[in-house]
């Protein structure tokens, strides 16, 4: 599939970047090389977040590792690796490097994930205790907690638990969990069968002949649902055998289950429905409270009816708001005395509770007053109905309100998922290639190996490539790259895009999870999971907040309590309908109310989700908050060179002979060695070399005792000759002579931004091939951007010092390393970190990878190798050097957002607890109304969740508007 990608980039009308998706493994030549492995360390030391980022980072740095997560609570780290680059004791080390102790608890194969919707998280107090519960328990390695996406990713060791089990932790931390996908689902189907399964005598037939299919693992029958779950091998088999089995026996009809794609958003629909009802019902009762107490007082004849005795100082209007607020109190506000025990069951304290705290202390004082006025015949009643119930109202339109806003958030995933097509028109095809049939289908029954015909105007159901036909493809809405681009016979397509003119037979190679569309989905749902760091400061907040405020509160109330009784102030500040108590009591209501911990919490997940998804829809993935907070502190890019800057299309343009020799027979000497290499200039060599041979797909000579040296060349024996074909460094270090013609040649080739490459057989040197690969269009443009944003510039390559000082002359870069290995590139980046640059790495090979995780953000370039993309930190799926400029630009416009939004949620906390306090009543008599504080309160939180939503409007740097990317076209001679 590799070799299909790389080709399929550049077989079309015009060369241009190809879109891969998102891979889990390196490319290997092995099946021991793309094994991976797990391992578990105690690590002795930690202290806190920092000394477990010092531990992530060290082992990150390391070649070979895919993840790294550190626990500090428990003291562990958990690292997922590939055993052919690193092995558990270069990983202990690392972390004993870092300044901590090390040992390697268990070493374990399998590590799974699943995502679970929570419902009950109110404020960041919520999601950190149940971050908390979620690490405590064993086998959990790593757990993120959403609050502004309500879900949880937690990864976890299966062998120790499953995921029920965790759904277990989570409802016993007072919170309700609902799976939404685990690992074991990425390859599971689960099929509706009619009729009923229950006691049918042929069920347990259907699950032996199903067990018995090549590729099944696992068959789980629930006869109540009628419903079969098979996990399968999706190399192997598919659905559509599963259900074509079915039919067969004893007369069943099976098509695929309702899916749960939709469970997230019909949950927020639900949610919101909710909420809109209750403050629909909540203003049923809560308007005539208000009327009652605070407009019918000044129409004399209903005065007279409100004030009118029942029992004693009781009054008709007393009696009135007590029945109207009570539902309001106990019903509609339910939710909150829920919340609260709860998060007091747990030892924390959240929003629930200060919002059940203050309508309690109007509430119930309000009733004392009324009880006190039927049983005193001159003690008249002062309620505070009104402030229970409108609090109340208020909050659930604020709640109402914010679910809207933070729904919105979203929305580049909805859009992403809804890009797959419902249905596929199945090809049938004879044994010699020839369409038989066609037959509508489900989509989602499309299998690996299936043939697709895909008609202008419709969505390709899956990826894969061109066997018939040409037409352009709008692939925007994956890459965010805006021009259809051309398509012919063995080209790659994605699932998802959409076929604008011709007809094409799309042979599928990745289906279901294993879609670029389904990996791009996934990637992007845990990059809005990830914390960024600047949310551990609203964390630490968040653990004394709701105490403080309580404690503000009290103090609040007893010292205008005290202030009155010992007649600190005038008898004329109190209003005349209350007195000096209840004056007080307001003042402590309206503090404790107004506090809003929401903002605070909802202050990065917000701004991180819409940066996230409006990054994805224009062609740049950025894996999670993190990444994001780091690029925009970016004030250093290092490029590689082949594919980054170039178009990493390299071709032969010259070739000098110096040995009597036939140029069929020197290619193929040379071929046979290259063939067996990776790299961009051995490709270009053998790709030449096929001129010569009458076959689309020639077999070359054996090649014996082969062996590359990175970033010099290889070295192999063909037909009994010597065959060493690299740079000048490779044939001094085999003591080879460089004639002077063969260095003039080099020295041409070097000034005009051409590699040399020298060809040795047996000891001396044969031939010298110029290699061109022309720069990038508007490269040199997006590097005089960059300098004018301030941000030093450099070349860091493996090729030739000659050719790598041309290209950087044409695109403006004075700083240029050449001939460097991979783990001189890190070296660099390690160095230019050490000067106290911000450092990110712009490349697209393998041996960029080292350079790239060193890096403080890595930025792999889309049409790059697959270990380059794991390794980076951002994506660019249209490997436009531009969106380097969009990346750091939109990373820089999210942290703004995100200033932003903590300056207001401070600023308001800060202003307003003051003010709700009495700070002006003494000056100005002006106080807030608890009420009046409980919708300023409910204000904040959806002012901003608001403003993150301003991020959707992001538009890219003007600057790139002017940029014209232009098509390019490599010829040689």
């Amino acid at each position: 599939m590799a070799k299909l990608l790389a080709l399929g980039c550049w077989r079309n009308l015009s060369p241009r970047p190809h879109y891969p998706s998102m891979p889990k493994y390196p490319k290997a030549t092995s099946v021991e090389e793309l094994s991976e492995a797990t391992a578990l360390f105690s690590v002795v030391g930690m202290s806190c977040a920092a000394c477990a980022g010092s531990v992530e980072k060290g082992v990150k740095r390391l070649p070979g590792i895919r993840e790294a997560m550190v626990d500090v609570l428990n003291n562990r780290a958990h690292v997922i690796f590939y055993p052919s680059f690193v092995n558990e004791e270069m990983i202990r080390e690392a972390i004993e490097n870092a300044g901590f102790e090390a040992a390697l608890l268990s070493h374990d194969d399998s590590v799974q994930v699943c995502r679970i919707q929570i419902k009950g998280m109110t404020c960041t107090t919520c999601s950190s205790s149940l971050e908390s519960a979620l690490h405590a328990t064993q086998g959990v390695l790593q757990a993120h907690v959403g609050l502004a996406t309500e879900e949880a990713q937690v990864q976890y060791n299966p062998n120790l638990l499953s995921h029920n089990h965790i759904l277990q932790v989570i409802q016993d931390a007072g919170f309700q969990p609902t799976l939404i996908t685990s690992s074991e689902d990425l390859s599971k189907i689960d099929l509706h069968v009619e009729p009923a399964l229950a006691h049918h005598p042929s069920t347990k037939l259907i699950q032996d002949s199903l067990q018995a299919l090549p590729g099944v693992l696992a068959v789980d029958i629930t006869p109540e649902f009628n419903k079969i779950s098979v996990s399968y091998k999706p190399d192997i088999t598919g659905p559509r055998v599963f259900i074509n089995l079915v039919n067969q026996t004893a007369n069943f009809k099976a098509k695929i289950y309702p899916t749960q794609e939709g469970q997230r958003d019909s949950h927020r629909r639900h949610e919101t429905r909710r909420y809109y009802k209750s403050f629909l019902w909540s203003l049923l009762f809560t308007i005539p409270v208000f009327l009652t107490s605070m407009v019918f007082m000044y129409v004399p004849p209903v005065k007279n009816l409100l004030e009118a005795k029942i029992v004693n100082m009781l009054t008709v209007g007393e009696v009135a708001r007590w029945v109207l607020a009570t539902p309001v109190q106990f019903v509609l506000g339910w939710r909150f005395y829920y919340g609260s025990y709860k998060a007091l069951r747990r030892g924390s304290a959240n929003m629930d509770v200060l919002i059940a705290l203050g309508t309690n202390a109007a509430y119930f004082y309000s009733v004392y007053s009324v009880v006190r006025a039927a049983t005193s015949r001159d003690l008249e009643g002062n309620d505070f109905f009104e402030t229970s119930a409108m609090l109340i109202s208020f909050i659930l339109l604020g709640k109402y309100l914010e679910i809207l806003a933070k729904g919105k958030t979203s929305d580049a995933i909805a859009k992403l998922m809804n890009l797959a097509p419902d249905t596929a028109v199945l090809l049938s095809v004879d044994a010699d290639g020839n369409v038989v049939g066609e037959e509508e289908m489900d989509g989602r029954l499309v299998q690996k190996g299936d043939v697709i015909k895909v008609v202008p105007g419709a969505k390709v159901a899956s990826d894969g490539f061109v066997v018939w036909g040409q037409s352009h493809v709008n692939e925007s809405m994956i890459t965010g790259e805006a021009r259809p681009v051309a398509k012919r016979k063995g080209d790659v397509v994605i699932g998802g895009t959409v076929n604008e003119n011709g007809v094409l037979h799309v042979k599928a190679t990745r289906v279901g999870s294993e879609s670029a569309l389904s990996q791009i989905v996934r990637l992007v749902e845990s990059a809005q999971m990830a914390k960024a760091p600047v949310q551990k400061f609203a964390d630490r907040i968040s653990k004394y907040f709701v105490p403080l405020v309580i404690v503000i509160s009290l103090t609040t109330w007893l010292a205008w309590f005290l202030a009155g009784r010992f007649h600190a102030y005038p008898k004329s500040w109190i209003p005349s309908s209350m007195d000096s108590f209840e004056l007080a009591l307001q003042f402590g209501i309206s503090v404790m109310v107004i506090a809003c911990p929401c903002a605070l919490g909802l202050a990065t997940p917000t701004a991180v989700m819409v940066g996230t998804g409006v990054g994805a829809s224009q062609g740049v993935l950025i894996k999670g908050g993190q990444a994001l907070e780091s690029a925009h502190k970016v004030n250093c890019i290092v490029f590689d060179k082949t594919g980054t800057l170039t178009v990493g299309k390299p071709m032969i343009v010259r070739t000098n002979l110096l040995t009597k020799m036939v140029l069929q027979e020197f290619y193929e000497l040379v071929a046979a060695a290259e063939v067996n290499s990776e790299h961009p200039l051995a490709k270009a060599i053998v790709e030449y070399a096929k001129r010569f041979r009458d076959e689309e797909n020639p077999s070359w000579p054996e090649a014996r005792d082969f062996v590359s040296i990175t970033g010099h060349g290889v070295k192999a024996t063909v037909h009994n000759k010597e065959i060493i074909v690299g740079n000048k460094s490779l044939l001094a270090d085999h003591n080879i002579e460089i004639p002077v013609d063969a260095k003039d040649m080099l020295a041409e080739a070097e000034k005009m931004a051409q590699t040399g490459i020298l060809v040795s057989i047996n000891g001396k040197v044969a031939g010298v091939l110029a290699v061109s690969d022309p720069l990038k269009p508007g490269a040199q443009e997006v590097i005089s951007i960059l300098k004018s944003m301030k941000i030093k510039c450099i070349m860091v390559t493996g090729d030739n010092f000659g050719t790598a000082s041309s290209i950087a002359r044409q695109v403006g870069i004075e700083s240029v390393i050449a001939e460097a290995k991979p783990d001189q590139k890190a070296e660099k980046v390690k160095e230019l970190q050490a000067s106290g640059y911000t450092v990110a790495m712009v490349g697209d090979g393998i041996n960029d990878s080292p350079a790239l995780v060193a890096a403080d953000v890595g930025m792999a370039i889309g049409a790059g190798t697959d270990i380059a993309i794991e390794a980076a930190d951002v994506v660019l799926m249209k490997s436009n050097l531009e969106d380097v400029i969009t990346a750091i630009d939109l990373s820089r416009k999210t942290f703004s957002r995100i200033r932003l939004n903590y300056f207001w949620a401070l600023g308001y906390n800060i202003l307003g607890i003051p003010i709700a306090a009495g700070a002006l009543f003494p000056s100005t008599r002006f106080r807030l109304p608890p009420w009046i504080a409980g919708a300023a309160m409910a204000a904040s939180s959806v002012s901003v969740v608001c403003c993150s939503l301003l991020l959707k409007y992001y538009r890219r740097p003007r600057k790139l508007d002017n940029l014209e990317i232009r098509s390019i076209r490599i010829e040689s001679d």
